[in-house]
């Protein structure tokens, strides 16, 4: 019994490590206040990440569809660029992993839609990929990090970094940030 006291003391303060972290990053109103104008404009929200991270994407741009549309102001136009598998398979296949993320960019974004990126370590090959192609073709960055954020973090217009070191914890984390965003913009 005593492990597991430890392992949930443990996470526990992980994630009350992770959310004063959020309490306290100055880009959090910034963010709210461009996506509300994101929302005025008609821009599209993008949203991608690999496993668990892309459970996290898929999950928001549902909430971001629906959910945040319960005070009336209207849904975002949404599409999360890790839901569709034929899609993700064929672009793997011939054009490389590195690239699933991107290649639907360049389909599907117009400048002044947003990218919505989850990632545990920062420095997938895809996520990078994905953040200079949003770049190139102006569309605006939201990274949210764990670890030391890696290079996405630089390479970010916006960030929502939790310094953990251990994914599952900075993938909860994530998801409480993306809650907490529904809720602002509801």
């Amino acid at each position: 019994m005593k492990q597991g006291t430890e392992h949930f003391q443990k996470y526990r303060d992980l994630l009350i490590r992770g959310l004063d972290v959020l309490a306290k990053n100055p880009d959090w109103p910034v963010i709210i206040q461009k996506l509300e104008l994101a929302r005025k404009n008609g821009a599209g929200i993008f949203l991608a990440g690999n496993g668990g991270s892309a459970a996290n994407a898929n999950h928001l741009a549902t909430d971001l569809i629906y959910g945040v549309n319960a005070g009336g102001k209207g849904a975002f136009r949404v599409h999360s660029l890790s839901a569709n598998p034929s899609v993700l398979s064929c672009l793997a296949n011939d054009t490389g992993y590195e690239n699933i993320f991107a290649r639907q960019l360049e389909a599907l974004a117009k400048p002044g839609d947003w990218l919505l990126i989850f990632s545990g370590s920062g420095n997938s090959p895809n996520i990078l990929k994905a953040l200079e192609t949003a770049r190139r073709l102006k569309v605006t960055t939201l990274s949210f990090l764990g670890f030391d954020g890696g290079k996405a973090k630089a390479m970010s217009d916006h960030v929502i970094h939790f310094p953990v070191h251990d994914m599952q914890a900075a993938e909860d984390l994530h998801m409480i940030a993306g809650h907490l965003l529904l809720k602002s913009l509801v």
